[in-house]
């Protein structure tokens, strides 16, 4: 296995063995970052996190700088060949984590994927979920925003096949020496089964998409 990185993305090259879905993670080493009050805003904003955009402009603090430690925790589904088994649903344990509830390599176009989403061991519940990626031929999907019910699970449509990816971001005020403390949780995939291509077997190449 061989792990490239560019620029805001990182690339793992994998010969796999026998036919069947894999799970990949990658934990990211928690990072701090200094910020405007317009930059983190604007992060706030993207990412659909509105509770703490709500408070800083209650407690009118929306100019405020802030300092800020961020962790990522990255995981692809990778299918080999038509056979099917059980690991594309496996947790790996993370405090932020996507749980995919069926094998996306076998949603079919114009069906949901659905996707449940775990923080600190719990439902993430009334979550924004995003999900974006590019298709075949490279265009971006456009990026499609929902937020998860009351067990958490995001209800994602995939409308064209191609490389996707869905993350959410939880960010919380912390107390041990920085302003604010995000975790954030993406799943990438390839939706093949949408062409009506069944992915073939052989050398690998995830892309694990990081929105910053």
């Amino acid at each position: 296995m061989a792990i490239t990185a560019r620029r805001d993305t990182s690339c793992i090259n994998h010969r796999t063995g026998e036919e069947g879905t894999s799970v990949l993670g990658l934990l990211v080493k928690p990072r701090e970052i200094d910020l405007t009050g317009e930059q983190f805003n604007g992060n706030l904003k993207e990412e659909g996190i509105d509770e703490i955009l709500v408070e800083r402009t209650r407690t009118d603090t929306l100019g405020k700088g802030v300092n800020e430690r961020y962790a990522k925790r990255v995981k692809a589904i990778f299918q080999v060949g038509a056979a099917q088994s059980d690991t594309w649903g496996t947790p790996l344990g993370y405090a932020a984590e996507a749980v995919p509830l069926e094998n996306p390599y076998f949603v079919k176009r114009g069906a949901t994927l659905r996707v449940r989403c775990w923080l600190a061991g719990k439902p993430a519940v009334n979550m924004t979920v995003s999900a974006g990626g590019r298709t075949p031929g490279g265009a971006r999907h456009q990026e499609i925003r929902v937020r998860t019910d009351g067990e958490g699970v995001a209800t994602i449509p995939l409308a064209a096949a191609g490389k996707w990816y869905v993350k959410f971001v939880h960010a919380r005020l912390a107390s041990d020496g920085v302003d604010y403390l995000s975790q954030w949780a993406t799943l990438a995939f390839e939706s093949r089964q949408a062409a009506g291509v069944s992915p073939p077997p052989g050398p690998v190449n995830t892309f694990l998409e990081e929105s910053s």
